[in-house]
């Protein structure tokens, strides 16, 4: 018996070996392609692609410029912002604090930090660490962001955490996805009073260091030198232009990693090896428990019923989102800054691993989606489905649409007789509750709002209809204008205000419907 025992073991070993032998293999030239083509159909001047295979890196190139103005190539070490693609290594972080014993998974968050607050008493006493990073809050996608978006507002971390106390819950807590970012910057003042540095400087000596990531930086402000970081693009306005690199404020918990190719495949090699990194993989950053608690659905999400991929759950882990395609498991995540779009798609029971680092908005979205389904295909043996085509073509759709949708405001707004407007009864000083103050002026002989702690956002107030402007602000990195709808009271004059986008595919950062604008002067 004992020696049949082992002609089985040798037996099954040599089936996974055949097996392995006859998986798909996809090479650098075939990638090549496949970018190059991409490049071809998107509006974006650079990327960077990385693949690792069974345990190895299979590819990683530049493609493309990193800036229009110096058409310097990009390459595998080349910077880009990876925006929430940094929420994993907020999660990781938290783990190996988990692991030294000075957080637990079900603690509450106000045992750590006192000054927390949340919309009703009960959440508030009973929020632990985990709810921080799954966003099952209860509250509205993108809530409160307009604190960091655009950057340059003055709001800190006290701000932040006295805020969630004035936003309008919108599921039953712990029911819902909705998607947060402000709740994993309070993750990231938690990693910083748990382990006495700043977030920042915890990501870098703690995870960067081990994994050999030496170019990667946990903020714009660590780069000593940026000879080779991307440029930031966008096509908000027409041609392509440089913007300015956006830059985290408060801590960069939620989106503040700047990093590359090279370094994001030892990334992917740690999390497709279960906490293990180095030389055979014989050192281990987290355990494997935690390994399987960030890849552990905490929210359910809809799954997508796309025939295509028979898959049959969705669902939020970690820092990750989780879904099953054609029975194998897919981890993966996007991040979206102004000019820095990326994604990270991992498929463990392959030993898969791809990421994809773009410097344009809006087309890297749909570069990065294109490129990373086509090549997840060819590893699936799946036909050619012409992701790159079709996603270019439904972009191209999506803007039309958008375009002529805003166009259809402005359009409106010029066949207006501005100078009719009795403005004195809009002119003031309005406050919401957490935003702060906005105020409504004569600039010249235009009516302009400003917001005073976020000072990118200023413009001219235009009349739409009834009671109602479109704002054309200043700040056109990202497609944000917005309307104003104005209350007036019986003196005749405003009373309040709210906002909308104007754009149907305006960016859930801008969340100016979350405003609530009272007069005060």
């Amino acid at each position: 018996m004992k020696s049949i025992k082992k002609q089985s073991v040798a037996f099954v070993l040599f089936l996974s070996f055949c097996f392995c032998q006859l998986q798909a293999q996809v090479t650098s030239q075939q990638i090549d392609s496949i970018v190059n083509y991409a490049m071809s159909k998107f509006n974006v001047a650079g990327c960077a692609v990385a693949v690792v295979k069974g345990g190895k890196i299979l590819h990683e190139k530049g493609y493309g410029v990193k800036s229009i103005k110096t058409n310097e190539p990009v390459n595998e070490h080349t910077n880009f912002a990876i925006a929430s693609n940094s929420k994993a290594f907020t999660t990781v972080a938290l783990a190996l604090l988990v692991e030294e014993g000075k957080l637990n998974w079900d603690d509450k968050v106000k045992m750590h930090i006192p000054e927390f607050t949340m919309y009703n008493d009960y959440v508030e006493e009973n929020f632990n660490i985990i709810d921080l990073v799954t966003h099952r809050s209860g509250l509205g996608l993108g809530v409160g962001d307009l604190m960091f978006f655009p950057q340059g507002s003055d709001f800190t971390i006290d701000d932040l955490l006295s805020s969630f106390q004035h936003f309008k819950q919108e599921s039953a807590f712990r029911t819902k996805w909705d998607y947060d970012n402000l709740l994993y910057l309070v993750a990231g003042e938690l990693i910083a009073r748990k382990s006495g540095m700043t977030w920042e400087a915890f990501i870098e000596t703690r995870i960067f260091e081990p994994l050999g990531m030496d170019n990667s930086y946990a903020s714009l402000a660590s780069i000593q030198d940026s000879s080779n970081l991307s440029a930031s693009h966008s096509t908000e306005t027409g041609e392509m232009r440089i913007i300015p690199t956006f830059e985290e404020m408060i801590n960069g918990a939620a989106g503040g990693i700047f990093s590359n190719v090279n370094d994001l495949s030892q990334w992917m090699l740690l999390h497709l090896n279960k906490g293990k990194y180095g030389n055979n993989f014989n050192s281990q950053l987290f355990t494997i428990s935690n390994h399987y608690e960030m890849w552990k659905i905490h929210t359910v999400m809809d799954v997508n019923r796309n025939p295509r991929y028979n898959s049959h759950f969705a669902g939020y882990g970690l820092g990750w989102n989780l879904t099953d395609v054609n029975g194998n498991m897919q981890v993966s995540h996007t991040g979206g800054l102004p000019g820095m779009l990326s994604r990270t798609l991992l498929i463990p029971d392959m030993n898969l691993g791809i990421v994809i680092l773009t410097n344009t908005s809006n087309d890297g979205g749909g570069l990065f989606s294109a490129v990373s389904q086509t090549i997840l295909d060819m590893y699936l043996e799946m036909d050619d489905f012409q992701w790159i085509d079709k996603y270019s073509a439904y972009l191209a759709s999506r803007q039309s649409g958008d375009d002529a949708a805003t166009q259809k405001v402005w359009e409106t707004v010029a066949n207006m007789d501005q100078k009719a407007v009795k403005r004195e009864k809009y002119i003031g000083v309005y406050e919401d509750v957490w935003f702060g103050k906005v105020e409504v002026f004569m600039k010249g002989d235009q009516l302009w709002i400003k917001c005073h702690r976020s000072p990118l956002l200023n413009g001219p107030l235009k009349h739409y209809k009834d009671e109602t402007f479109a704002i054309k602000w200043e700040y056109q990195d990202m497609n944000a204008d917005a309307f104003a709808m104005f209350e007036i009271g019986e003196n005749g004059k405003a009373e309040a205000f709210t906002m909308k986008g104007i754009s149907p595919n305006i960016d859930f950062s801008f969340d100016f419907q979350d405003l609530d604008l009272k007069r005060i002067d």
